[in-house]
């Protein structure tokens, strides 16, 4: 019995045992969906009494006994509040636990832990939408429908592949931010057309605020007029210094009650009808009444809050996003109105909350301690640099010497290795958060100024911006500075952050000057290459991770000449020619081909666009073999290599070429070297397309079964 009515959200029938700020939390009979056996509704337990009883902490992890019993948000439904304030303190446990095995952040989903079971405890997803603009985000949402497991099942290669980012509670997949309102009044629309009555709740972040799709689709929401909600999650997370230092929205009882007032339905009929009634007296009292309405408001809300208003969104808040009391008292509110248009909720979070007197709370903070002493030892001791560590280096040394050079970065908040970028350029440093059109526009106009703008922004995110790359930029050959940083897989971050296509792109463009270091010390160089360059856009992009020669006295060094390659081993059998970090994989196969005696030769192409044709013709005709190696999508540095050797009629000489790029698929969330297996990009598979060219079939079975 207890299974058919949770597969229905509509059929629930339960006992209102407990109430608060006019919010009633259902308390079920003991025979209908008790997920909870030992919380009969007998009992008479008051405070946190009620909580159900946590086991000692058990190999590093505290227990979750409620978080155990939710495989999906019906699960939810009877609990109440004080059960529903220690799932969320579980939920946080779990995230904190996760984070210390899985290394990875979860510090932007801390912060929508009441959030999330906030949403799930009133909206009946999947039936309701709910959308998040932010995958980083979203994890206490997967945590309560269903997906708890593949938090700590690591991936396998095979299945890489063939992932689905849509699913039942996920009707459309979180990307880089701002399209969860464009989309979710997508769907409002369609709702409406085919008479549902489902409700659809957008989640955004202030990093996605300041992105101009966020305020496009807001204006069209408020001109269509469509029943949607938008919660503004307010974390001040990884803003501009600027803005993290600017007054936040306070959150008091005042705010609170006014919040609650403000979505209660007694108060926006009211305002419904008065608005009706001025109408109907004319003589411009309509005009006054909405002039009084909209300064009162902004008056009582805080800075900015009519900015929303303006839009045509109705504004609610600020409220305190930790007290779940507070959020589902709004939430249901807001959720009961038939007709109410688009409502913007505006939710104060913390990343760092803490709930006093919790045991999953005090061990939190325990591992935190543990792993900020943990990083601060391997950043002062053992860990190696990164190319974004030599990039900043010798960026700063070029600054030194050129007082023109300034910096515009733009992608999910300020990286660390460049801090010190900041640090040293300072009023040189231009950070625009998740800005990126806006980027690459304000460095073409530093550029026409006499400036040389060098526009960072990862790979993933300067797809966001190619309209203005081609337009505002290569078209008129203004000599901008892209430094294209997470270059092709990026492990844990998966297929969202992803740089697999920025060499096909970015090559494509007429003007475009595209090249890749395949070491640190190659980097430096281009660093000063690209300073030099006057006529025309540059780009160059350069992965995550350490540092190939990690030798730091080889960075000082002459430019790099625009469009030659270097020959980096020479043989006679077969030639490798790679292209940015695939070099070193080259070199890796050079290596294992050797001892099968195979005589390799391994170049370094070093640019993309213009390609160095006399390096590429001197291979063809001194090799019956060429392979050329990218990490990047199909129509990048090996499509140039075979227009020109096609053209140039190398093919029609016998030479037999095979590309070896990213596969036509995403790659999702795995480690590195998981990720580039699955992709074939490894020496070993080098290795063996090298001898499957030659015709030695089971020597490459047999390598690839090392």
């Amino acid at each position: 019995m207890a299974g058919a009515f949770c597969n229905n959200p509509f059929r629930i029938t339960a006992h209102l045992s407990q109430t608060f700020s006019g919010v009633a939390f259902p308390y079920p009979e003991q025979s209908r969906l008790n997920f909870c056996p030992s919380l009969a509704p007998g009992f008479n337990i008051k405070g946190d009494a009620r909580r159900v009883a946590c086991l000692p902490i058990v190999d590093g992890k505290v227990p979750t006994p409620l978080l155990d019993t939710v495989e999906n948000p019906m699960h939810m439904k009877n609990l109440n509040s004080v059960e529903l304030c220690q799932l969320a303190d579980e939920i946080r446990s779990e995230l904190q636990f996760m984070k210390s095995k899985t290394k990875k952040s979860y510090n932007a989903s801390l912060s929508t832990v009441e959030l999330a079971v906030a949403i799930h405890y009133v909206f009946n997803s999947p039936v309701d939408k709910i959308l998040w603009d932010m995958e980083d985000q979203a994890y206490p949402h997967k945590l309560l429908t269903g997906r708890r497991s593949i938090f700590y099942n690591a991936s396998k290669p095979d299945d890489l592949f063939g992932y689905s980012c849509r699913g039942e509670y996920d009707p459309f997949a979180p990307g880089h931010g701002c399209s969860s309102i464009s989309s979710g009044l997508g769907m409002a629309v369609a709702r409406d057309m085919k008479g549902k009555r489902d409700h659809i709740v957008a989640v955004i972040s202030n990093e996605t605020t300041m992105a101009g799709q966020v305020y496009e689709a807001m204006s069209n929401a408020g001109y269509l007029d469509s029943n949607i909600i938008v919660i503004l999650n307010d974390s001040h997370h990884s803003l501009p210094s600027k803005l993290q230092h600017a007054p936040k929205a306070s959150v008091n009882v005042v705010s609170s009650t006014l919040s609650k007032l403000q979505s209660s339905k007694i108060f926006r009929i009211i305002r419904e009808l008065a608005k009706v009634l001025t109408k109907k007296i004319g003589s411009g009292m309509h005009e006054w009444a909405a002039k009084i309405d909209e300064y009162a408001r902004g008056m009582l809300g805080p800075p900015g809050s009519t900015l929303f208003e303006e839009l045509g969104l109705y504004y609610i808040g600020p409220i305190d996003g930790h007290k779940i009391e507070d959020l589902v008292c709004v939430l249901q509110e807001v959720s009961s109105l038939d007709s109410m248009g688009p409502v913007l909720i505006h939710v104060i979070t913390h990343e760092d909350h803490v709930v006093e007197d919790s045991q999953t709370s005090k061990f939190s903070e325990e591992q935190d301690k543990v792993g900020s002493m943990d990083n601060d030892s391997v950043r002062s001791n053992s860990k190696p640099p990164t190319y974004s560590d030599i990039f900043v280096d010798s960026l700063v040394e070029e600054s030194v010497k050129n007082k023109d050079i300034v910096v515009v970065h733009s992608g999910l908040g300020i990286e660390l290795p460049f801090l010190p970028l900041k640090d040293k350029l300072q009023d040189r440093f231009f950070p625009v958060g998740m800005a990126e059109q806006h980027a690459v526009t304000f460095s073409a106009g530093m550029a026409c100024g006499g400036l040389k703008p060098f526009c960072l922004i990862p790979s993933a995110f300067l797809q966001r911006a190619y309209d203005q790359v081609i337009h505002d930029v290569d078209r008129q050959k203004i000599p901008v500075r892209f430094v294209i940083t997470s270059a092709g897989l990026v492990g844990t971050d998966g297929a969202t952050q992803c740089g697999a296509f920025d060499i096909t792109f970015m090559s494509c463009l007429p003007n475009m000057t595209v090249m890749a270091p395949s070491d640190e010390i190659e980097l430096a160089r281009m660093v000063k290459t690209a300073v030099l360059i006057d006529d025309g856009p540059v780009c160059f992009r350069y992965p995550r991770g350490a540092v190939a020669v990690m030798d730091p006295k080889l960075h000082a060094g002459e430019p790099v000449e625009v469009g030659k390659g270097r020959i980096l081993r020479e043989g006679n059998d077969i030639a490798l020619l790679g292209f940015g970090s695939m070099v070193e994989n080259c070199l890796r196969a050079h290596s294992l081909l050797s001892k099968l005696g195979i005589d390799v030769t391994v170049a370094d192409a070093r640019f993309c666009k213009p390609l160095d044709i006399n390096l590429v013709r001197n291979l063809c005709k001194n090799h019956k073999f060429l392979i050329t190696v990218e990490e990047g999508a199909i129509g990048g540095f090996g499509a140039h290599v075979a227009q020109f050797i096609s053209l140039d009629g190398l093919l029609d000489a016998g030479v037999k070429w095979r590309p070896i790029t990213l596969p036509d698929n995403y790659i999702e969330s795995a480690p590195p070297e998981d990720q580039l297996s699955c992709a074939g990009l490894t020496g070993h598979h080098i290795a063996a397309t090298a001898l499957n060219l030659l015709g030695r079939t089971r020597d490459a079975l047999l390598l690839m079964c090392r």
